[in-house]
């Protein structure tokens, strides 16, 4: 490498951290770390730190929590730290334009997708939801618009008709790492070349809440299986049987044809939960209630007496 750079790292969630990591273990200089605020978790809703501020916290970096990266302060503080450029995985904030080209080489961006597909928050579980058949990480020269800037560097890995977004998840938080550093290397060696986005062919992956995870039973088993994947482990597929709530985990389309209603439970092996779809039968292989924990089918249904004919809704 020809060159190092001194580097303001942006990013929050789990994702984020083996960059960070990478960057640590570089020969180039993290001299800040900006995440998000500290925020509520767990029932007891104590404030709980970004993991990307307790990683960077354990490497010695000092780190600045904004509540907005828009403020006039905070544009003073990256501009007295005079960094060649800013590193940006999954901030969860947008950078204003101001703050884009404040460094001299700009922002660069590691995303998780074949952008111009599925730009947004939530790439990885649209990329199971949606069936794409593969996934990967992007290297991005940041602009104003969102995930819109010109492509650097890709790198992929396909998608199986078992991965959950979890699984995937941490196929790509270490590929990204890796595509970050050669990016940078490739940049200190003049050898990078920005392309732009077709616009065309862009997808858009929009920030998932937990309404989204409510099986619609009338979907083909496919769809239901990869939305299960998909929202594994968050938000969450769910249903209801009456008013219990119930969580589905694993699931596997079944290739047979069901003469009942979708969302009706359908005859099957004592130890098996069965689910009339709109094209088919959907396996229930994992499964939690409102109250208990992540169970077996086989061990939940120990407990709990779910008939043929039982409608899910």
């Amino acid at each position: 490498m020809s060159r190092s750079y001194s580097i303001v790292y942006m990013g929050t969630p789990e994702f984020a951290v083996p960059t960070l990591t990478a960057l640590h273990h570089s020969a180039h200089r993290v001299i800040g770390v900006v995440t998000q605020p500290d925020r509520p978790k767990g029932r007891g809703r104590r404030l709980a730190p970004p993991p990307v501020k307790v990683a960077a916290e354990a490497f010695g970096y000092p780190v600045r929590q904004p509540k907005s990266i828009k403020s006039d302060p905070f544009f003073d503080e990256m501009q007295a730290l005079q960094p060649d450029l800013f590193v940006v995985v999954a901030m969860g904030q947008i950078l204003p334009i101001r703050l884009l080209t404040l460094p001299p080489l700009g922002a660069i961006n590691v995303h998780a997708s074949l952008l111009p597909r599925l730009r947004g928050a939530a790439p990885i579980q649209w990329a199971i939801i949606n069936g794409e058949p593969e996934s990967g990480v992007t290297t991005i020269q940041m602009d104003a618009g969102l995930d819109t800037g010109d492509l650097l560097l890709t790198a992929r890995t396909p998608i199986s008709d078992t991965d959950t977004a979890q699984s995937l998840h941490d196929r790509l938080a270490p590929m990204g790492a890796d595509l970050l550093i050669e990016t940078l290397a490739r940049l200190a060696d003049g050898n990078l070349q920005p392309e732009p986005q077709q616009p065309e062919a862009a997808t858009l992956a929009p920030m998932l809440s937990k309404n989204d995870g409510r099986i619609d039973w009338h979907r083909s088993s496919i769809e239901i299986d990869r939305l299960v994947r998909g929202l594994t482990p968050w938000p969450g597929a769910f249903t209801f049987c009456n008013e219990r709530r119930l969580r589905l985990f694993r699931t596997r389309p079944l290739p047979i044809k069901a003469d009942a209603a979708p969302g009706t439970i359908v005859q099957g092996f004592a130890d098996e939960l069965s689910v009339a779809t709109g094209d088919g039968v959907l396996s229930i292989l994992e499964i939690q209630g409102a109250s208990g924990k992540r169970l077996a089918i086989k061990d939940f249904l120990c407990g709990c007496d779910l008939c043929p004919g039982t409608v899910f809704s």
